[in-house]
């Protein structure tokens, strides 16, 4: 792996990792803003503003940002979450000028045509109204705003329909001029280019951004609590989590192996005691959702009317045997699976391409994956039992939805967790 960073004297920040062996290139430009980053008045307008960028520029219109890259077979998307937003597009390695220019215009001169922004908040609209209509997804925005009430970390992503349907030309504009400028963005590379060429590539089309800055984050306040919705649904969905740990703890590594032991695939105590064993559920998983200064742990279940009942208290039972009874031979295996899938990502442009951007938006640095591997080998029975102990120490936040009336009181499940 040869990756290579520079920091231009404009304070961008870009970083290559060539692969020699491929004939593509993923690319793109990683941004640290997010939704935490919203006054509550505009929350979504960081999503609403990923969809402008592509509805046109002052070179190109919607159609012939889209018509130009796929002409070279590439492709171009964007995400936003709730600490960065990131666009970025594959392509062949020889034409990676044209997709580092067509980043570069839509991220430096978007119009917001007036016509434009009424259709994307439209679909932006018919966005969120699928989300609530998918309640596997919408669970996790209700069990966030529980775990974090009254605050941007708590708030959704998408937005809510009432916002985002008041969100104007002249709030895309303001939000992207205050936030997206060099020192708040990464432009990362991997795959079959050079870093001097890469170098030149941005140098040239990156001309026209403003310093920028991300501002202050509201530091998180974890609360937890309860929250239940009945709705005519076949399943009752369930998300029962704690505070967790931030990207910078000492623990983040030990965490992440906790949870795949847990509950993060096949061979999990999740996986093996709730649907192999009892059969009350089809899906069941647990995860780690890390920020900058706080995080979640989290189990999620979708089960039957009539299992509902049975189901927490199973997983309850589970939770309280974490600090006690997880085996060395557990850790080793949730090791490897964490290795493995780290290893194995390596074969991905997109994937190293995004890793590295996401690291040195967190860390400063990209991580060498000898230095991620040597941390999660360091992540033993013990470290891994510390973890557990702290989440057995703190206040669970429930969120159900769907059928619920058989979904145990909150009051009791806290008692079990005690």
């Amino acid at each position: 792996m040869t990756i290579q960073v520079t920091r231009l004297d404009n304070g961008l920040t870009v970083a290559s990792d060539t692969m020699d062996r491929v004939e593509t290139v993923s690319l793109g430009a990683w941004v640290g803003v997010g939704t935490r980053h919203e006054p509550a008045e505009i929350n979504g307008v960081a999503h609403l503003l990923e969809h402008m960028a592509f509805k046109g520029t002052q070179r190109r219109s919607a159609y012939q940002i889209a018509e130009e890259i796929e002409a070279v077979g590439g492709h171009l998307n964007a995400y936003t979450s709730r600490e960065s937003t990131a666009y970025y597009a594959k392509v062949l390695a020889e034409n990676a000028p044209l997709a580092v220019d067509i980043v570069a215009d839509i991220l430096q001169h978007p119009t917001f045509d007036e016509d434009e922004l009424t259709r994307e908040r439209a679909v932006v609209l018919q966005e969120i109204g699928q989300a609530h209509d998918t309640p596997d997804d919408s669970i996790f925005d209700h069990f966030q705003e529980t775990a974090f009430p009254g605050q941007a970390l708590g708030r959704p992503v998408l937005g809510t329909s009432e916002i985002v349907s008041g969100i104007d030309r002249q709030t895309l504009s303001d939000y992207m001029t205050r936030h997206y400028g060099t020192e708040t963005m990464v432009l990362a590379a991997a795959g079959k280019i050079e870093h001097e060429r890469f170098l030149e590539l941005v140098s040239e089309a990156f001309d026209a951004l403003p310093r920028g800055a991300a501002g202050t984050l509201e530091p998180a306040s974890y609360r937890g609590g309860d929250y239940r919705e009945g709705r005519e649904l076949e399943q009752v969905h369930v998300l029962l989590g704690f505070e967790s740990i931030g990207y910078l703890d000492d623990d983040y590594y030990a965490a992440s192996v906790l949870s795949t032991l847990f509950g993060g695939g096949m061979s999990s105590r999740l996986f093996q005691e709730v649907r192999e064993r009892r059969g009350l559920a089809y899906s069941v998983y647990s995860f780690v959702s890390s920020y900058r200064d706080g995080g979640l742990f989290g189990i999620y279940a979708g089960t039957g009317e009539g299992e509902a009942a049975a189901l927490i208290p199973v997983i309850c039972d589970e939770l309280g045997k974490l600090a006690t009874e997880v085996r060395e031979e557990e850790v080793t295996r949730a090791r490897t699976q964490l290795k493995a899938s780290i290893l194995m990502g390596l074969e991905s442009t997109g994937t190293r391409c995004e890793k590295m951007a996401q690291h040195i938006l967190i860390y400063g640095r990209p991580l060498p994956v000898e230095e991620i591997v040597a941390k999660i080998e360091a992540a033993d029975l013990a470290a891994v039992r510390r973890v557990a102990e702290r989440l057995a120490n703190g206040h669970p936040t429930l969120a159900s939805l769907g059928p619920i009336a058989q979904v145990e009181d909150f009051a009791r499940v806290v008692a079990r967790l005690g």
